[in-house]
């Protein structure tokens, strides 16, 4: 059996069409004995191709229990990779990790002819910015996340929030998205300690291809972990909020740093860390719900000038 015709036989299939069996044979090149031998073979790979009988039948591509590999010409190709870029530059809940793993795995095996057309087209286009968060450069996502798979240490420059220029040499571990940010959670080997590091301040990370073997994490949840060392290492405000919604609304859209308990049907309890009022008065009015602040008492004056500041722009003179 022909690897080559393998290939070419799944790239037709994967067209949204019926293909009767006799054009498929003349697309091969080949008997129509030996067009169902591949079929069964495909079917044997995880592929679910689907036959139907009479002069309207043929052979289709079908839904199945588990995604087998793709084929992709070269415009799908840097299409994708276009997309999990944008995606990537943004902590977005539910698709942000996927993104990068996906991106890593598709741009590890683009030839570089069109790895320069994803970066044409990167470089070319702005999308608008779905959160007030510093921008991540989706490059230096891949970078990262392709060492942590390789478990190759890592050589970067680093801003610290005092603003002084550092440089690391890390073994990287994992990387966690939080609301607005991307980070990376690494053991820092000049410093014999774990470290979580902003990714919006890692600068030119390159992988060294030294291998190390991993360490055992202190905890057993990666973003658990980083929460707790932000939330540890840095001031933060601590509100306590009721919200007029259901639990399980504002959970989805406040993500897991925070506490969210169900008061009853229609209404729960917020307690949030942050690092700015601004930022947890950017998130409470933008729930789109009723809600009462507790706590802290500088929450609540932020939000008076806000509502004030609205009220002026709105009134007449």
């Amino acid at each position: 059996m022909s690897a080559a015709r393998l290939l070419q036989l799944l790239s037709l299939l994967q067209t949204p069409r019926q293909w009767p069996g006799s054009e498929l044979a003349e697309r091969l090149g080949v008997e129509g004995r030996t067009v169902r031998r591949d079929i069964e073979r495909l079917r044997e790979l995880g592929y679910p191709v689907e036959a139907a009988m009479g002069a309207a039948g043929g052979y289709r591509l079908v839904a199945g229990s588990a995604m087998p590999p793709l084929l992709l010409d070269d415009e799908e190709a840097v299409a994708i990779a276009v997309g999990l870029r944008m995606a990537s530059g943004h902590a977005v809940t539910g698709i942000d990790e996927a993104s990068v793993r996906a991106l890593a795995k598709l741009e590890r095996v683009l030839p570089s002819r069109l790895r320069r057309r994803v970066s044409v087209v990167s470089g070319a286009t702005a999308p608008l910015p779905l959160n007030d968060g510093p921008r991540v450069d989706p490059e230096s996502l891949t970078v990262l996340a392709t060492a942590i798979a390789n478990r190759e240490r890592l050589r970067f420059g680093y801003l610290a929030n005092d603003g002084k220029a550092t440089k690391r040499l890390v073994e990287p571990h994992h990387l966690v998205s939080s609301g607005r940010r991307w980070y990376l959670l690494a053991f820092d080997s000049d410093r014999d300690d774990w470290r979580v590091f902003r990714v919006d301040r890692i600068e030119k990370p390159q992988a060294i291809g030294a291998r190390f073997n991993k360490r055992d994490l202190p905890a057993k949840d990666p973003a658990a972990y980083v929460t707790t060392k932000l939330h540890t290492s840095r001031p933060t405000h601590r509100a306590v909020v009721t919200v007029h919604a259901p639990a399980d609304e504002v959970a989805r859209i406040w993500g897991a740093a925070s506490e969210v308990t169900a008061v009853d049907d229609r209404t729960c309890r917020v307690v949030s860390p942050a690092d700015t009022l601004e930022w947890l008065a950017f998130r409470l009015t933008s729930l789109g719900r009723e809600f009462e602040v507790h706590e802290p008492p500088e929450l609540a004056e932020h939000l008076r000038e806000l509502g004030g500041r609205a009220l002026r722009a709105v009134s007449p003179a």
